[in-house]
């Protein structure tokens, strides 16, 4: 494994991390400031979440492309934006990331590092709108890195931000911050019983919305390692060997 590819998959970690350390932790600082109104504990979780996604799109999407997201490496690797060697190591630091985030985020309200969710997030309607969540993010990320490349951080926390609000799951719209929430027992949580077909609506939603935009933009095949490729190299280090040699004008950005 080179250094640069080292870099990267720490950068996932660490962003995927501090994702889910702001979804968890806001979630539970809104709840105990709310006094039982769970409409400002949900916009409290809401500002919170989108606020620090963008920060965190801006911070490391130049190292590693800022994917933290499972849906978002596996479409950028099936369009040939990472190499699939890259993915497979993206994807498990996103997930450990994330479960370390909610770790970090339970201690810090001096909660027990682990509690398995009890929280129901179950039936066709969930499931439904993680589909249209997940597929509404990759529209977002697609239609923007190919045409406003500079406004893809924005425009991704904005739509999660308005998605928290129009979906009856809250939009989780990612896989490994799914598992971590799973792992919460808080405001944030679902049960691990709901985690299954959840990751599958937002797989499949990530895959409908890249098949859609195939169509939509005819070019975005031939594109793809521009848009959605690996970040630049570092400075002063030379392109490595698994792919990050080639250039992303606008690394793909990642989603709660």
């Amino acid at each position: 494994m080179t250094h640069n590819l080292q870099r990267r998959i720490v950068a996932e970690f660490i962003g995927s991390g501090f994702l889910v350390a702001a979804v968890v932790g806001s979630g539970i600082m809104g709840e105990r400031l709310a006094g039982g109104n769970v409409a400002i504990a949900l916009l409290a979780n809401t500002i919170a979440t989108g606020a620090a996604l963008a920060a965190l799109i801006l911070t490391f999407g130049p190292i590693s492309g800022a994917h933290m997201n499972p849906a978002v490496t596996i479409v950028d690797a099936i369009e040939s934006g990472v190499p699939w060697s890259v993915a497979a190591c993206y994807v498990p630091a996103q997930c450990v990331g994330g479960l370390c985030g909610a770790i970090a985020a339970h201690l810090m309200f001096g909660l027990p590092a682990i509690s398995v969710s009890q929280h129901a997030r179950s039936g066709s309607a969930q499931v439904f709108s993680e589909f249209i969540a997940t597929f509404g993010l990759l529209c977002v990320i697609w239609g923007c890195s190919r045409q406003r490349a500079g406004v893809v951080p924005f425009a991704v926390a904005t739509y999660i931000t308005a998605a928290y609000w129009f979906t009856a799951s809250t939009s989780f719209a990612n896989p490994a911050v799914t598992i971590a929430r799973s792992l919460s027992d808080t405001f944030a949580g679902i049960r691990p019983v709901d985690v299954p077909l959840f990751v599958a609506a937002q797989l499949a939603g990530a895959i409908a919305a890249t098949l859609l935009f195939r169509w939509l933009l005819p070019n975005i095949n031939t594109k793809a390692k521009e848009i959605l490729g690996p970040a630049n190299p570092l400075p002063n280090e030379p392109p490595d060997r698994t792919g990050s040699s080639q250039s992303s004008k606008c690394p793909i950005k990642a989603v709660v």
